[in-house]
């Protein structure tokens, strides 16, 4: 009886072990509406370098998925190679924040990344709510800018200058928008990615402002050691 009871109990800690590796494995899988021929390629950069990680090929059917162990959320693409031109590949190649856990992907293949539909990564939804109002600054920096152009063409230069400013206050705005939303969400890998991507050419001053408030598991993360590299980094160019 002891035997059996010791057995089980090795047997319940292999599980438990198995378990605890699976927690790093992130499963995107997922359906393109109307692919037929083609690849689905799952991309990451390295360096600076987009690389291909895993494909699918797909015939008649675009469903896919991939398996890729990662140690903490990241950004990956997932990007449909049609045999178009490199110019014309617009449109073809969906980023995402990548997580270690089940992620679906469904989309259709006109206009794939955006009517691209993604769930499962907590990570993803947050850097959609800033993408969502970024996006707003900029269309706002491109009607002004429109306008702008137009009293140019006609000779209202006074009122140019004064759209000048506007457009400058509204960068302003999204620059002030990105730093505070990395702020308040400290505890996310949305974080420091947000200003390494976004507001790079940050005063150091904001930067650390940014890194002192992410969580000791964001800083030991990815992308909270790739801020604290840069800011190393502008601080030796700034002395």
């Amino acid at each position: 009886m002891k035997k059996i009871i010791f057995l089980i109990g090795v047997l319940l800690a292999i599980g438990c072990s198995n378990s605890g590796g699976n927690e790093k494995t992130m499963i995107v899988q997922g359906n393109v509406e109307g692919l037929k021929k083609g690849t689905i390629f799952l991309q990451q950069f390295d360096g600076e370098k987009l690389v291909n990680i895993d494909s699918v090929e797909a015939k008649g059917s675009g469903e896919f998925t991939f398996k890729k162990e990662i140690l903490s959320p990241e950004i990956f693409y997932i990007f449909l190679d049609l045999g178009k031109n490199q110019d014309q590949t617009f449109g073809d190649r969906l980023a995402f924040f990548g997580e270690p856990t089940t992620i679906t992907i469904n989309s259709k293949h006109e206009l794939f990344d955006i009517h691209a539909k993604i769930e499962g990564s907590e990570s993803q939804k947050l850097w959609e709510e800033y993408s969502k109002n970024i996006r707003k600054f900029n269309i706002r920096n491109l009607e002004l800018l429109e306008i702008q152009l137009k009293s140019i063409k006609e000779g209202y230069q006074p009122k140019a200058d004064s759209l000048a400013k506007i457009i400058e206050k509204n960068q302003l705005r999204r620059h002030l928008y990105a730093l505070n939303f990395a702020i308040t969400h400290g505890d996310s890998h949305v974080a420091p990615y947000i200003v390494l991507t976004d507001v790079p050419d940050t005063n150091v001053k904001y930067l650390d402002s940014v890194y002192n408030s992410l969580t000791p598991e964001i800083t030991a993360a990815k992308y909270g050691k790739e801020l604290k590299e840069y800011i190393n980094k502008v601080k030796e160019k700034n002395q």
